[in-house]
Order: structure tokens, then sequence, then C-alpha cells
């Protein structure tokens, strides 16, 4: 009878489940999973840290690596061109000693009045030396950014034909700028792309868009006084401007200019400062000369929007 009872409990008998039991079941699950996610995440995220640290470590060294290359290569073009100043100082004459303290790279229109004055007592007997130490001069300045080469124009001009210091300047100035642009693209274009990469790209999808006219800007840009000759000089690698427009702009742009120069070459004694080499009328022409840089560029501007 006792079985029997205990049969019909068993067989009537309901488990009791509290009512938070299915709620508290459905939280612990959700933590779980949420756990397992999280963890899943962490472990990927470390996997990520372990797998791209090292590279990304190694990109910044490889770049400061390639900074220091570049600033210890122009330190020794730097030394080398030095040396071949001194070289060509050592091809010179046996010099008096009031000779030999004008024999400097001039700073003012006094300076240049008296290396002139001693390159010209030696001119007739030893032109060729002469004529190469005004050269190695010039592209010295020219290629590491140092003023002064403008008072080398007006010498050059006092010195030689004026046919022959026209050319004379205007290859000196394009080879010199062009070296210039050589270090600035060795040194230069990794810092300027390392510090201010969003910078540099913005310049050169400018550049890019007036490929075809970039020669006629850099001609327009070397008449006019609107940048200064070793800004255009260094920042032109930076913004992927070429080496050839560059060159052949520089060569073209610049003899306007120079050949002001060298008229005032002939009166260097007369002059106080080299400003006084440009009147009213020179500048005027050099003007007349930039805008005329810009008719091509115009001209294509209108022929494009007529077919298109």
């Amino acid at each position: 009878m006792i079985n029997s009872n205990l049969n019909d409990i068993k067989q009537h008998s309901v488990i009791f489940i509290p009512p938070d039991f299915n709620a508290e079941m459905q939280d612990e699950m959700t933590t779980s999973k949420t756990n397992t996610t999280t963890s899943g995440f962490a472990n990927k995220s470390k996997t990520s840290r372990i797998h791209h640290g090292p590279t990304s470590h190694k990109k910044d060294t490889q770049e400061t690596l390639s900074v220091q290359q570049a600033i210890l290569c122009l330190i020794v073009i730097f030394s080398i061109a030095l040396m071949a100043l001194y070289f060509v100082y050592t091809k010179f004459p046996k010099l008096e000693v009031s000779e030999r303290e004008h024999i400097k790279l001039p700073r003012c229109m006094e300076d240049a009045q008296n290396l002139a004055r001693v390159l010209s007592h030696y001119k007739d007997r030893y032109y060729v030396v002469v004529l190469t130490a005004v050269f190695v001069m010039y592209i010295f300045l020219q290629t590491f950014a140092i003023p002064g080469s403008i008072f080398l124009s007006i010498i050059s001009g006092f010195l030689f034909p004026s046919w022959v210091a026209l050319l004379l300047i205007c290859f000196c100035s394009a080879t010199g700028a062009s070296f210039c642009y050589l270090l600035s693209y060795l040194a230069g274009r990794p810092i300027v792309s390392r510090y201010f990469p969003k910078r540099a790209q913005s310049w050169q999808e400018k550049v890019e868009k007036q490929k075809g006219n970039l020669l006629f800007y850099m001609i327009f840009l070397r008449i006019t006084p609107f940048l200064p000759n070793w800004f255009i000089n260094i920042t032109s690698p930076v913004i992927n401007v070429p080496l050839w427009p560059f060159f052949l702009g520089t060569f073209i742009g610049v003899a306007p200019p120079s050949l002001v120069a060298v008229q005032a070459g002939t009166t260097l004694y007369e002059l106080i400062s080299y400003q006084d080499a440009f009147s009213t009328t020179t500048v005027m022409l050099l003007a007349a000369a930039a805008l005329l840089s810009l008719v091509p560029v115009l001209l294509k501007h209108k022929l494009r929007q007529k077919f298109d």
C-alpha cells in the first residue's frame, strides 16, 4: 500500500521551478557568450599587435635611417664642393696680400667690386682659370642655396663679353639649381614625406593636374620675384616637379633678369647696391616677359575649352 502511494506520487508529482529561473539562465548564457566574444577579440587584437608591431617599428627605423643617411650624404657633398673651391683657388697665380683678402664669396656690392678688380687683373693671362673660378663659385652658391649669385652675375657682365656672360649665368643657374633639386630630393623629400604626408600629397596632386604646363610656370617663376629661387629649388622635388622641365625652365627663365645684371656689370663701379641695376623700364620689361611666358598656357586652356 505504501508502494502504491509512492508510485501515485511519482506519476502525479510536478517539479517546482522558480519563476526567475529561466531569466537567470538566459542572463548567464548571454554573459558567457559575451565573455567568449570579448576574449576572442582580445586574442585577435593581441595577435594583431604581435604581428604588426615589429613591422611598424621596422618601418619607423628604416625612415629614421633614410633621413640620417640623407643628411650624411648632404654633409659629404658639401665637403666635396668646398674641396673643389679650394682646388680652384690653388690654381690661381700667386696673389698679393692685398688681393688675397678679396678672394671670397661676395656678400655686398663692395665685395663684388673688390673681387671683380682682382679677377680682371688676371683675366687676360689666366682666362680659363678665372672663368672656371666664376663657374665653380656660381654653381656652389646655387647648389646650396647661398645668397650672392646676383653679384656673380654682375661680375660676369664686367669680366666677359655679354653673350659669354649670359650663357655662363644661365647654364650655372640651371645646373646649380638642378644640383639643389637633387639634394632636396635626397634629404628634403624624406623629411617632408614623413612629417607632412597629407600636405605633400595635396601639393603633388595639384602639380599632377598641371603637368603639361610646368615648363611655362617654371619660366614665369624664374622671371618674377614672387618666390625666391632657393625656395623653388628645394620644394620642386618634394611636389614631384620633373627634373627636365625644371632645368629647361630655369635656363630660359633666368635669362631676362640675368641680361639686366650683365648690362649692369658694364657700370659695376657706379653701382651702390644690386638694386641699382633695376630701373622702372627694366622692371616693366621683365613683367612683360613674365606675362608672355604664360601665353601658351592660356592658349592651351582656350583650345581645350573650344574642343571640349
